[in-house]
């Protein structure tokens, strides 16, 4: 029997969920534990790709599940820029996975089962988000997606581990009790909806004064966006496991919060009605300094997982500012982001554990000469780091040339240097590693970037599950640049019958 597409969409949030009863069932069987994830990870791509082939035929793909009262409901709607979130998110969570069962085992890391779990239920939030109909729903999952997350920051169990957590919970929660909850309440008493529409949600003649400061609640109750000030929460989750950092970074959490500042600036205020908010400039400004502070925090940092985090930090900047350019450029270069920063992070966050598990070494100053004894995983930091820089011939290069266009559109010229200048600083805190590892002398001691205790004899690649992984998402990089079509199809699609003219 063939199955509906809305059946597929509601196994889309279930399916993970089902998966629970598998991983925990045999949670003292490891290899059939894993056999259930991995199966179950190929099972929600048929799902995606079939939701995909749907959507790009024509098709109306819709499911309502519950209406708590007229005007609010629990409802989803594939649309192409939850489409590519999903399809990015199910993706990685494969691959993510083949890497943690080469990590977690090697590293003997503790509570295998439960990460599992809630690395399960995490997607299945990632899935509720990216197919979102209106704010309530996606409300629901980006909280579930918080609450799930925690165990996996704290996963060690120590006391750094236990703080971490605490600040990733606290920040999070708090901008979304603080801000978001009370921004997504100000729309429905203004708008009188909180379905995401094609234009936006206001009406021509709302009060700009008043849309503006909802505009503010939103991108500060965005926490997982990362917006300066409200930023401390990834650097402090760097103390979880890497196949966790590459969640929070590529998969999942942060993605969450680009995608939905995407999702509110285009479908709740549309890009016409965006450019005459009296507080966009603002906000472009203080994204704009997101973008440029990171980047010089992050050359200071020598903990390799902390330069990347700030790293994050400036790069979601980037498809923040894309956002709030309001122009076509601008959305179509944070949609093309979302995808090209993904598979480049990840890449070198799973570079950073392999190091860790093969090489026991976290600082980047005890790196020098590894690329010897480690090449595969140190040609792939080099390769995704040109992809975060933006450099050909990796896939960051288009989402960072459609950006530029949407400054030059708007004639942003201060936005345009800073993040020229941000390129350049990625150049300056990515590229030295893979310089110093492959061409420096591993036995000179000394001081500054790359300069060690040298590399001891014996350290070779990660295990297999976590080399194959770095090298599919490496093999993205490339292929996005060469074969961007159907990324940039999707983040040209969200653009269409988008606008309503707010400016007269």
């Amino acid at each position: 029997m063939n199955m509906s597409l809305e059946t597929m969409l509601l196994l889309c949030m279930l399916l993970p969920l089902v998966a629970i009863v598998g991983i925990v069932g045999l949670g003292h069987k490891p290899n059939w534990r894993e056999t259930v994830t991995i199966s179950t990870c190929l099972a929600l791509i048929y799902l995606v790709v079939n939701l995909y082939q749907g959507l790009a035929d024509g098709e109306i793909i819709r499911l309502f599940l519950w209406e708590i009262f007229p005007g609010l409901q629990l409802s989803f709607v594939v649309e192409p820029l939850g489409m590519l979130f999903a399809l990015i998110a199910s993706f990685l969570w494969l691959i993510t996975t083949i890497y943690a069962i080469g990590y977690m085992r090697s590293h003997n890391e503790i509570n295998q089962t439960r990460f599992y779990v809630c690395f399960a239920i995490a997607i299945g939030a990632v899935m509720g988000v990216a197919f979102a109909e209106n704010l309530f729903t996606l409300f629901i999952f980006y909280e579930v997606l918080t609450l799930s997350t925690y165990p996996l920051v704290t996963h060690a169990g120590t006391d750094k581990a236990k703080a971490g957590g605490r600040i990733y919970l606290g920040i999070l929660l708090s901008t979304s009790i603080v801000f978001l909850l009370l921004a997504i309440i100000s729309t429905w008493f203004v708008a009188g909806t909180l379905d995401f529409k094609p234009g936006g949600v206001f009406a021509p003649d709302v009060d700009t004064t008043v849309a503006g400061a909802i505009l503010l609640l939103f991108i500060f109750g965005i926490g997982k966006a990362a917006i300066m000030p409200f930023h401390r929460w990834l650097p402090a989750a760097m103390v979880a496991p890497t196949p966790v950092s590459a969640l929070l970074h590529a998969v999942a959490v942060v993605k969450a919060g680009v995608f939905t500042v995407l999702k509110v600036c285009v479908f709740i205020f549309g890009i016409d009605l965006l450019a005459v908010l009296p507080t966009t400039q603002f906000l472009l400004y203080l994204a704009g300094f997101s973008v440029l502070f990171a980047s010089l925090i992050a050359m200071r940092q020598d903990n390799l997982k902390a330069r990347l985090a700030y790293s994050t930090i400036s790069q979601l900047g980037y498809i923040t500012i894309g956002a709030l350019l309001a122009t076509s450029a601008g959305v179509v270069g944070s949609s093309m982001h979302i995808a090209t920063h993904a598979v480049g992070k990840i890449t070198l966050f799973f570079c950073a554990g392999a190091i860790l598990v093969a090489a026991h070494k976290s600082n980047i100053s005890e790196m020098r000469g590894l690329g010897r004894k480690m090449p595969i995983t140190m040609l792939a930091f080099f390769i995704a780091s040109l992809s975060i820089i933006g450099l050909p011939p990796t896939a960051g290069t288009w989402s960072k040339w459609f950006l530029l266009m949407g400054t030059i559109e708007t004639e942003q010229w201060i936005l345009m240097t800073i993040l020229m200048l941000s390129s350049l600083l990625n150049i300056a805190y990515l590229l030295p590693i893979p310089y110093h590892a492959f061409f420096s002398d591993d036995n000179k001691q000394g001081s500054g970037e790359g300069v060690g205790e040298g590399i001891k004899e014996g350290i070779k690649e990660a295990p297999l599950p976590a080399l194959i992984a770095l090298s599919i998402t490496t093999v993205a990089c490339v292929a996005l640049f060469i074969y961007p079509q159907p990324v940039y199809e999707l983040a040209t699609a969200v653009m269409e019958n988008s606008r309503i003219n707010y400016a007269d």
